[in-house]
């Protein structure tokens, strides 16, 4: 019989400029995640049309470089992180980034097949 799902896992996606990695990942750290999955990405919001400097180079936005970090969490840490991870990446400037919470429905550890919060 399968275990009913009853865990409140959350998935928190987190996009930023990529400057401000280190930054995000010891603040995260400190608070007590021990994992999380990085990915350069890259996409616009607001500022599309605009021109940016990246690495001493100018040009028109069509897709910026930006960093996603993806942490799974219990719903109870993701206030915490959420908070943690907008002080960290603001710069007060357009383009900062995003954070996306969402619902995690399973989650297993592949080499030893514990699962949900027994998983991270």
């Amino acid at each position: 019989m399968a275990k009913s799902i009853t865990s409140h896992m959350k998935l928190v996606m987190i996009i930023i400029k990529p400057f401000k990695l280190d930054e995000v990942r010891e603040t995260l750290t400190g608070l007590g995640v021990e994992g999380m999955t990085v990915s350069e990405v890259k996409g616009f919001g607001r500022q599309k049309g605009q021109t940016e400097v990246y690495r001493g180079a100018e040009y028109a936005v069509n897709f910026l470089p930006k960093v996603k970090i993806e942490v799974a969490c219990e719903e109870s840490k993701v206030e915490a992180i959420v908070e943690a991870a907008q002080a960290a990446a603001s710069t007060g400037k357009i383009g900062d980034g995003k954070i996306f919470v969402s619902d995690l429905i399973k989650t297993v550890r592949i080499r030893t097949g514990d699962t949900d919060a027994d998983a991270l």
